[in-house]
């Protein structure tokens, strides 16, 4: 940061960044879902491709028709699967760890902007532990008891 950056400034330029990865990070979850989308439809041009098959067999018996057109079916069937199954959760578990790293460097953010206004080391950690999502973070008291570890051991 220059020595002149007014802290406003660095919290606009760290969102920027911030952004900027996030978009980034994206781009690979955004891509797989896409992906898990599309499984479906892929499932139902399986099945039409069956009963076009099947209907060149027309005139075989109910079984080989029951078989050809159960056949066809498997085709949905594994196109929902995939997409609900697997493909899409793994799209959505993706996202979530774009978020968390998101979270993370909102975290960061929030004490480097305290410190560069000025606040004390222990009051720009404070605010970065407000900025921690509730979920995961530390109470006052465990965080001043870290400190306080950190400080003994120090010294």
């Amino acid at each position: 940061m220059a020595a002149n950056m007014e802290a406003h400034e660095f919290e606009s330029l760290m969102d920027i960044d911030i952004e900027s990865h996030h978009t980034d990070a994206m781009i690979s979850s955004t891509s797989v879902n896409k992906v898990a989308d599309a499984l479906p439809g892929l499932g139902i041009v399986a099945a039409v491709l069956g009963v076009v098959l099947t209907m060149g067999k027309i005139s075989e018996p109910p079984e080989v028709l029951g078989h050809s057109i159960g056949a066809a079916l498997v085709g949905t069937f594994l196109g929902v699967l995939s997409c609900y199954g697997f493909v899409g959760p793994i799209a959505s578990n993706m996202e979530h760890m774009v978020r968390e790293q998101s979270s993370q460097l909102q975290v960061v953010k929030a004490a480097l902007v305290a410190f560069a206004m000025g606040w004390p080391p222990v009051m720009a950690l404070e605010s970065a532990r407000r900025a921690i999502p509730s979920r995961d973070r530390p109470s006052f008291d465990e965080l001043e008891g870290v400190i306080k570890g950190a400080r003994t051991a120090k010294g």
